[in-house]
């Protein structure tokens, strides 16, 4: 472990704050790559000690130098790659997305591949969002990666575009990369994108006032923890190849975590609603690659996900870390 020294880009977001937690918590040296300067989310999962561990380096990943320059300063031994604009961010500024999400993933392989002695690999995130609508595909199957990508949006777009660039970088320069296509990620630390407001319920719920989930139908859940783990998981092993995999989880309907909320803080069956609307997503995805590629991944049921992350809200809350009217208020 002690010769392990991770960068982290994104790492201001929900999985990169819990990545960061991980890696903390087993003993890595960990530095975060981010334009963002404020690690609000890293302050709700991280003691103040735990935080005083982490290296910050305000960067642009569309900057390949400054990108370079920090894995050098750090003498970085693993990347795991997440900065990125989510959906809502990608079609309201689709160039701006563009050099985000596919020029800065391409500025980080290229700076791997110069640093390929000590950098043996890439471990990125790509997303659900390369497929397209239930109806796209033939139904009561969960998909593969064999499956065609038929993305909708201009994010799903540019992840698909990221795929592509990876297999490149292998076929032309052997530099290995494993890429994970998460779904609908829960748990603190997720109060951004298209399929956060699941985790905004649970929030809710602790603090037991009413909210409205934005979608409902079938999908697959992915507690954050787990979700990090697996980009770790990925990033240590010895996988040979540019891999884009599914990342499998527990697909369930919105009326189930319903009744997970609810085990946990019963007046739920009335303060939290869902709307009937299934994401234009797959409604069930096969993980079994990338348990091939890495080994076993392991997941927590939803119930016990759901319990956790309505816990540490409930203590973020009593300790003043979250205003929770405030905090539900703005993703109503």
């Amino acid at each position: 472990m002690s010769e392990e020294r991770f960068l982290v880009t994104g790492a201001l977001g929900c999985i990169g704050a819990w990545t960061v937690r991980n890696l903390i918590r087993d003993g890595a040296d960990v530095a975060v790559f981010d334009l963002d300067s404020e690690p609000r989310r890293l302050k709700l999962l991280l003691t103040d000690e735990e935080l005083e561990r982490v290296s910050f380096v305000a960067g642009d990943i569309t900057d390949l130098e400054g990108f370079e320059q920090a894995l050098d300063e750090h003498d970085v031994t693993h990347v795991i790659h997440l900065a990125g604009l989510q959906v809502p961010f990608c079609k309201a500024d689709p160039p701006l997305g563009a050099r985000v999400n596919v020029v800065g993933t391409a500025n980080v392989f290229e700076a791997v591949k110069r640093r390929q002695d000590r950098i043996s690999r890439v471990t990125y995130a790509s997303s659900i969002a390369v497929f397209g609508a239930p109806e796209d595909y033939e139904p009561g199957r969960a998909l593969t990666e064999d499956d065609r990508p038929i993305p909708h949006t201009h994010y799903g777009v540019y992840k698909q575009a990221n795929e592509g660039t990876a297999h490149v970088y292998w076929a032309d320069d052997g530099l290995p990369s494993v890429g994970l296509r998460p779904y609908v990620v829960y748990g603190v630390a997720r109060d951004q994108g298209l399929s956060s407001t699941p985790t905004t319920a649970m929030l809710a719920a602790a603090a037991e006032i009413p909210y409205h989930i934005s979608y409902g139908g079938r999908t697959v859940f992915q507690y954050a923890e787990d979700t990090a783990n697996a980009f770790i998981q990925s990033a240590r092993s010895d996988y040979q190849g540019a891999g884009a995999f599914n990342l499998g989880g527990q697909t369930v309907y919105m009326e189930e975590l319903k009744e997970a909320l609810v085990e946990v803080v019963p007046d739920a069956a009335s303060l939290i609603t869902f709307e009937d609307f299934q994401l234009p997503f797959p409604t069930e995805i096969d993980g079994s690659g990338l348990v091939e590629a890495v080994g076993p991944i392991p997941h927590k049921s939803l119930k016990d996900g759901v319990a956790e992350t309505v816990e540490i809200f409930k203590g973020l809350i009593d300790a003043g870390k979250i205003d929770a009217k405030q905090y539900v208020a703005e993703r109503s």
